[in-house]
C-alpha cells in the first residue's frame, strides 16, 4: 500500500475517521478486490461497581479498532486490527487481498447492490455527551445510592451483589467500494443493583433490578433503582415447588423477552435457509394467535437498536415479521436474502471481520389494551414466571422445556413465590395460546415485551 495514502489517512484520523475508512477501501481496490468494505470503530467506557459502600472494580477504557473485507469475485476474507499504525494497516489490508485468493467461492456472496444503500436522515437521538458528564466520584455514588437504597428497603436485605453504574459512547464508521460512506455514536448509561435478603431460619434469595438510558437526563434515580431491585427480592422470600399441573402462565417482561428471542431466531434468515427453524416456508401462514403483531423497526428515535444503516450500508426500516399472527416477513442481511430469493430487511449485523450476520432493531410484541393487573386478577390458579434458568428450546422441533421460578397466583392474585420449577409445551403451539398481551410495553434494550398470558403450558414441580 502507497506509503502517501496512509500517511494522509492517519492524518485524517484525529479529525475524521470517515477519511480512514474511505482510503482503506481504495486501497484494497487498487490492490485488486473487485469489492471492499471498511469498519472503523471507537468509543470510550466506564464501569463501577460498588459492594457493602466500597468500590469493588472500577473500569475506564478507551478503544479503537478498524476491520476490512474484501472480494475477489466470488471469494472473500476479512482481517482486523486495533494498531492504527501505516505498517499495521498496510499488513492488514495485504492480508486480505492474499487470503481473499485463497478462500472457496460463494455465489451468494458480495456487498448490496448501489441502489440498496443509504442512510437515514434527520437526528435519531443516539448520542448525548451528559453519559460523561459527571465525575469520578459522582459516577462512583451513582452506584452507591443505588445498593443503599436496596439495603435500607427492609432489615430482611442483608447483603448484595452491589450496585453498579456504567456508561460508554460509541462511534462507528462504515464505508464501501460502491461509494458508500456512513457514521453514527451512540451512547448509554446505566445503574443496577443486586440485593440479598434472607429470612430469620437463612433461607436467602437474590433478584436484580436496572435503568438504562441514553442520556443520563433521562435515567432513573439510583434510589427508584434499588428500590424496585429490594421489592423483587423480598417478595421471592420463602420459595417452594408448586405441584405439577397445567395451568396459564403469565410471563413477567423480562422473561417475556425470550419468547420474542425464540420467534427471532425462528424467522432469522439464517435459520430459514439452513432448514434449522421451524418457520421454514411458512411466509403467509397462520403461525400465532390474532392478538400477536412483531414488528422490526431500526428508526424509533432513542431506540436501544436503532441506527441510521445496517451493517452492510442499508437503510434501516420497519418490518412488520408477524401481522395478527400471520408470518409476514423473515429478519435478513443481503447474503440471506439471496440465499432465500428475497430482499434484504436490513438487519446485517456485523463485528469487525467475517461475514456479517443478522441482528434485531427495535424487535418488540404490539401491546394489548389491558393493565398486568387485569391480566393477573383473571387467573384462578397460575403461574407468574420472573426467572428462567438455562436454554431448552428447540427450534427445529419447536419442543420448549426451562428451568424457572416466580410466583404462584391464585384466586386472581400472588400467593407466594416458587422455584425449582419447569415450565414445557411446544413453541408451534404457545404462539397460538398467547391468549393474553398486556399494555406495559417498555424497552430496556433492543428486544421488548409487554406482560403475556400463555395457555396450554406444563408446569412441572412435586
Amino acid at each position: 500500500m502507497p506509503s502517501t495514502q496512509l500517511e494522509t489517512a492517519n492524518a485524517a484520523l484525529a479529525i475524521d475517521l470517515r477519511s480512514l475508512a474511505q482510503d482503506i477501501v481504495r486501497c484494497a481496490m487498487n490492490g485488486g478486490a473487485t469489492a471492499a468494505e471498511c469498519v472503523v470503530r471507537e468509543g470510550d467506557e466506564f464501569s463501577t461497581l460498588v459492594r457493602l459502600g466500597q468500590v469493588e472494580t472500577l473500569k475506564e477504557s478507551g478503544s479503537r479498532s478498524i476491520g476490512v473485507r474484501v472480494f475477489n469475485g466470488q471469494r472473500a476474507a476479512s482481517t482486523y486490527s486495533s494498531d492504527f499504525s501505516r505498517e499495521s494497516l498496510d499488513r492488514m489490508v495485504k492480508s486480505a487481498l492474499e487470503l481473499s485468493k485463497i478462500t472457496s467461492e460463494d455465489p451468494f456472496g458480495g456487498i448490496p447492490e448501489a441502489s440498496q444503500l443509504g442512510s437515514l436522515t434527520g437526528d435519531l437521538d443516539l448520542y448525548y455527551e451528559d453519559v460523561y458528564s459527571l465525575s469520578g466520584p459522582d459516577r462512583i455514588d451513582y452506584a452507591r445510592r443505588a445498593e443503599k437504597a436496596a439495603l435500607d428497603f427492609d432489615p430482611r436485605i442483608k447483603n448484595s451483589e452491589g450496585g453498579s453504574f456504567d456508561a460508554a459512547t460509541g462511534h462507528k464508521v462504515l464505508a464501501n467500494s460502491h461509494g458508500f460512506v456512513g457514521e453514527y455514536r451512540r451512547s448509554y448509561c446505566s445503574i443496577s443493583a443486586v440485593p440479598i435478603a434472607q429470612t430469620e431460619e437463612g433461607a436467602m434469595q437474590r433478584d436484580y433490578w436496572y435503568a438504562v438510558a441514553r442520556t443520563l437526563a433521562k435515567l432513573e434515580s439510583p434510589e427508584q433503582v434499588g428500590k424496585v431491585a429490594a421489592e423483587r427480592t423480598l417478595r421471592r422470600l420463602g420459595a417452594r415447588k408448586a405441584k405439577t399441573a397445567q395451568v396459564p402462565v403469565i410471563f413477567d417482561p423480562m422473561v417475556a423477552t425470550s419468547i420474542l428471542e425464540h420467534i427471532f431466531e425462528g424467522v432469522n434468515g439464517d435459520s430459514v435457509y439452513r432448514g434449522a427453524s421451524f418457520l421454514a416456508g411458512k411466509l403467509g401462514q397462520k403461525i400465532a394467535g390474532d392478538n400477536v403483531t412483531i414488528i422490526d423497526d431500526g428508526t424509533i428515535a432513542g431506540g436501544f437498536g436503532t441506527s441510521p444503516f445496517d451493517g452492510e450500508g442499508v437503510p434501516t426500516r420497519r418490518t412488520v415479521v408477524i401481522k395478527n399472527g400471520v408470518l409476514n416477513s423473515y429478519l435478513m442481511n443481503t447474503y440471506t436474502a439471496k440465499k432465500l430469493g428475497l430482499a434484504t430487511t436490513a438487519n446485517a449485523s456485523r463485528g469487525l471481520a467475517g461475514t456479517p450476520g443478522i441482528g434485531p432493531g427495535n424487535y418488540f410484541l404490539q401491546p394489548g389494551p389491558r393493565t398486568p393487573k387485569q391480566l393477573i386478577s383473571e387467573i384462578k390458579e397460575g403461574l407468574y414466571v420472573t426467572e428462567f434458568l438455562g436454554h431448552g428450546a428447540n427450534l427445529v422441533t419447536g419442543d420448549y422445556s426451562r428451568g424457572a421460578s416466580g410466583l404462584w397466583i391464585s384466586g386472581g392474585e400472588f400467593a407466594y413465590p416458587v422455584e425449582e420449577i419447569t415450565v414445557a409445551g411446544n413453541l408451534k403451539e404457545m404462539f397460538f395460546n398467547i391468549s393474553e398481551v398486556a399494555n406495559d410495553l417498555e424497552f430496556r434494550g433492543s428486544v421488548a415485551s409487554p406482560t403475556l398470558r400463555i395457555d396450554g403450558l406444563t408446569v412441572g414441580g412435586e
